[in-house]
């Protein structure tokens, strides 16, 4: 992509010292600023969800429990799943890398709705405040699916406190996404048409149509079953009249979409990433972008695969199975292709380069064992094991957090300008990949073999004993590739080395500007005249070998 704009020679204030005052920060309407909030309070939210989930894993190790009750192991694990789900995973890449990048990207100011932006950051925090509340007095016991009669009659913890914070949470995510929209329709540069667009802008594009259409059925559903708790209103509760079904009807009309929310949102990333450290052009860029609005439009007509033993019929279940397997030709076209923008590619195993390769792995792998989930006869045997934990983090968490984690060490040097260690990012990526997989694949094999999920007693079945202790160690060393880029990361903002512009050699509007970026991004609109990746320019690759070394020299003390 190649672009006209006219920069200034000087040095100028950037988004990060301009008015540089904690005023000046909460009621600031930079998208830039609200992105670096963002990636601070979901930081924290990530922190506070690992520490739940390494008491889950330190309970498990024995089969009569740690030190746990019973009912501190549900409120534990409902807080690891409702801080996880819906105040990291939900908006992590979005709400950081969306706000942050979509204007630079389509070579825009802002974001179409400046204050709105600013609305969505308080409607998540005041939600994120609402949800946590709860956890902390008294938590929540009812599962991060809240589902009726038991979180609408029967529980005794905090339930309608933290689906307040939900309902908030979603108006929050709501206002995003229709800026995201506006912004992507209404103020592209001049020349950059829709096949112009980079795909990451396409994923967030077919994320926020999901938000905007799958968002009001979840938030009303969870005011219903506030209001039947509070008010004995018959909505779900069998001994009020309701249907206890139609309440996992309406919730899996969204929340399996939101898998969708979570996951395409990576996929862009990794499309970006792909694409930079192959020095390839994307193959088959129509067919990758026209792939997320595929995985958009049929992720709302495949709820039912969740319900497979919950009183649907089987004619039912077969259109829901059917539809299952179709879902997966849009997410494999993109592996497919990411496949072949490698190949032949000249490839640069940089630290985003080597998340984005683990991120394939894993999802290809939860990928397919969704496969024998969306078969009702396997589906009856492993519905309700940890065969399902298993799939379910091999998608969420090695797909979004790889992708976040991807997308992080990817746009670091553009967001703060400082290159990091380059030599403990790759010790990272690879203490995540093989810690993610030995705490998670293990849970395949004990799910097959018939360990329920929410157990934490499992003493009459010792030989599951081993498996939960593999999963446990894992657990050590996915936590240390975690921890890693917190050290490297803090520790570039004050010593690492400037970035420049460009350091990794990619093309986008975004690498066009200055790093850190100013804080209305370009000092002229650009104009676009050419490809989303144009990276095939035979006269530029001795450039980007000379570039490659010294980046290589530069980032491996993250010093000069």
């Amino acid at each position: 992509m190649s672009a006209v704009a006219t920069q200034v020679s000087h040095q100028e204030k950037n988004y990060l010292n301009d008015e540089n005052t904690i005023k000046s920060w909460l009621l600031t309407k930079d998208h830039k600023r609200i992105a670096v909030m963002y990636l601070v309070a979901i930081s924290i939210f990530f922190l506070a969800g690992s520490i739940a989930a390494g008491m889950i894993r330190l309970e498990l190790v024995s089969p009569r429990g740690a030190f746990l009750t019973n009912d501190a192991y549900n409120r534990t694990f409902t807080a690891h799943g409702v801080i996880m789900i819906f105040l990291f995973l939900l908006v992590g890449i979005p709400a950081v890398f969306g706000n942050f990048l979509v204007p630079l990207m389509i070579g825009a100011k802002d974001l179409a709705f400046p204050r709105l932006n600013l609305v969505s950051l308080y409607l998540f925090f005041t939600g994120a405040a609402f949800a946590l509340l709860a956890l902390i007095f008294g938590g929540v016991d009812t599962g991060w699916t809240f589902y009726t009669p038991y979180s609408s009659m029967y529980s005794n913890s905090q339930v309608a406190l933290v689906l307040v914070g939900a309902f908030i949470l979603g108006f929050s995510s709501i206002a995003t996404g229709v800026n995201f929209i506006v912004t992507i329709h209404k103020m592209r540069a001049p020349g950059m048409t829709w096949f112009r667009l980079p795909l990451y802008i396409w994923s967030h594009y077919a994320t926020s149509i999901i938000i905007i259409l799958g968002t009001p059925v979840v938030a009303i559903t969870l005011l219903l079953v506030v209001l039947e708790r509070v008010f004995h209103l018959g909505v779900f509760s069998p001994e009020l009249g309701g249907d206890p079904v139609l309440f996992q009807h309406l919730f899996w009309f969204y929340s399996h979409p939101a898998v969708y929310i979570m996951i395409l949102p990576a996929m862009g990333v990794v499309s970006e990433v792909i694409a930079c450290f192959s020095r390839n052009s994307i193959f088959g860029y129509k067919f990758v972008a026209m792939s997320s609005m595929a995985i958009a439009l049929l992720g709302f007509f495949v709820w039912g695969h969740h319900m497979f033993i919950s009183s649907q019929s089987m004619y039912q279940g077969l259109v829901f199975s059917l539809i299952t397997f179709l879902i997966a030709v849009p997410s494999a076209v993109k592996v497919f292709n990411w496949s072949l923008t490698m190949y032949k590619g000249s490839v640069w195993l940089a630290s985003p380069m080597i998340f984005a390769l683990g991120f394939m792995g894993l999802f290809v792998i939860g990928g397919l064992t969704g496969v024998y989930l969306g078969s009702i006869g396997t589906d009856v045997h492993l519905t309700g094991t940890y065969f399902i934990v298993a799939h379910f983090h091999y998608v969420m968490v090695g797909g979004t957090v790889m992708g976040f984690l991807a997308a992080l060490h990817f746009w670091w040097p553009k967001m703060f300008g400082k290159m990091y260690n380059e030599s403990m990012a790759k010790v990272s990526a690879v203490l995540v990949f093989i810690g993610f997989n030995v705490t998670f694949f293990p849970q395949f094999i004990v799910g097959y073999l018939g360990m329920p999920r929410r157990y934490h007693y499992y003493y009459l079945n010792p030989d599951f004993q081993i498996w939960n202790i593999a999963s446990s160690f894992g657990s050590t060393v996915l936590a240390l590739g975690f921890l890693l880029p917190v050290i490297y990361l803090t520790k570039s903002l004050k010593s690492g080395a400037p970035a420049g512009p460009n350091p990794w050699g990619a093309t986008g509007l975004e690498w066009e500007v200055e790093s850190p970026p100013t804080k209305h991004n370009f000092h002229e609109i650009p104009v676009v005249t050419g490809l989303v990746y144009d990276y095939n320019s035979e006269a530029d690759e001795a450039a980007w070998e000379e570039e490659e070394r010294e980046m290589e020299h530069v980032t491996r003390g993250g010093q000069h």
